[in-house]
């Protein structure tokens, strides 16, 4: 049974468009949304409809309850910029796109061959807020994830392609279809300073059989010029910041 595990798509319809035709070439009997699919970019509905089509299950995010409450439930501030972004964002969506963000579920659970389950979510099981890094210390990663051994754990929110074992099992993260950068580029002492984004996305392949379990990492290349030109005809409110992230005047 092979799974195509998707996530942080944050409204990237041109990067999911990439993946999905990657699957065409290499088809996958199921795929997963991990959640934070709609909010962030500048293609919320065009996602939403492509989730549609995929008709495949998605967790809820951070940013898409965000999205739909605008109540934050991180330590993170709200800024204007981001305020003024979620109700673009929402203006783009009707009443039914809105509803079908809604009926994201906490987690999903999907039973493997050999006896075996996938539990997927965005932080952890029991909170989407949750963060999961390749140095978060072992002591923590066991109290938070622990407990839901022996499933095979997959989360996204960090935008990070890694894997931790645990115990007989392991945890993992497919990284980000449509936000995809470096951590470590950002300087905390520069508040206005743009990452540099990366022109790919990044999705993972769960290929499970009675015998064994295989783990594959994808990156495939988007049009970035693409979206830049999709975020300025739709009057998006960070296009030109997309276009200095992307570094491209297309």
């Amino acid at each position: 049974m092979r799974i195509a595990i998707i996530s942080d798509i944050h409204g990237n319809a041109v990067a999911l468009e990439a993946v999905l035709a990657d699957l065409q070439q290499f088809p996958a009997d199921q795929v997963v949304c991990l959640g934070d699919a709609i909010q962030g970019g500048p293609q919320p509905a065009e996602v939403v409809a492509l989730l549609r089509d995929l008709a495949c299950p998605v967790v809820m995010g951070n940013a898409d309850a965000w999205l739909l409450s605008g109540v934050a439930t991180d330590a993170e501030p709200v800024t204007a910029a981001q305020e003024t972004m979620r109700q673009w964002s929402l203006a783009r969506l009707s009443v039914d796109d809105q509803a079908f963000i809604a009926a994201f579920a906490p987690t999903i659970t999907i039973e493997l061959p050999g006896d075996r389950a996938l539990l997927a979510f965005h932080g952890s099981p029991t909170s989407f807020d949750d963060i999961m890094l390749p140095e978060t210390p072992q002591e923590e990663f066991l109290r938070v994830y622990g407990p839901f051994a022996p499933a095979i754990l997959t989360g996204g929110h960090t935008h990070l392609q890694h894997i931790r074992r645990l115990g007989e099992t392991f945890y993992f993260n497919p990284g980000s279809i449509g936000l995809v950068y470096d951590r470590h580029q950002f300087d905390p002492h520069q508040e206005a300073s743009d990452p540099r984004l990366d022109p790919w996305a990044e999705y993972a392949v769960l290929d499970v059989t009675t015998e064994r379990v295989a783990l594959e990492f994808r990156r495939v290349p988007f049009a970035a010029e693409e979206l830049v030109r999709a975020a300025r005809e739709a009057g998006c409110p960070t296009s030109e910041r997309l276009a200095r992230e992307y570094a491209t005047n297309n």
